[in-house]
């Protein structure tokens, strides 16, 4: 499920190389934590959160399908000063 996320999310930004998927186990759901560029984010989210919602529904049918239970959450990390 890591591998789809990483084509689907990479092919919808404009900085490919920052995105960073990290999966996190947590009461028997697998939760992938979705990091990358800050610019990128409107992206992912998308008009009324449309894009992220996409993802998310095919990750739960892919997953479904496989007998697992997962999710997606974007991290986003606070800047540096």
């Amino acid at each position: 499920m890591q591998a789809f996320l990483e084509y689907v999310v990479k092919g919808l930004v404009q900085h490919p190389e920052a995105v960073s998927i990290t999966p996190v186990e947590r009461e028997g759901t697998t939760i992938y934590e979705l990091r990358l560029d800050p610019q990128d984010v409107g992206k992912i989210i998308g008009r009324q959160g449309m894009t992220i919602n996409a993802i998310r529904s095919l990750l739960l049918a892919g997953s479904a399908r496989k007998g697992l239970r997962c999710t997606l959450e974007i991290v986003e990390d606070q800047p540096r000063r």
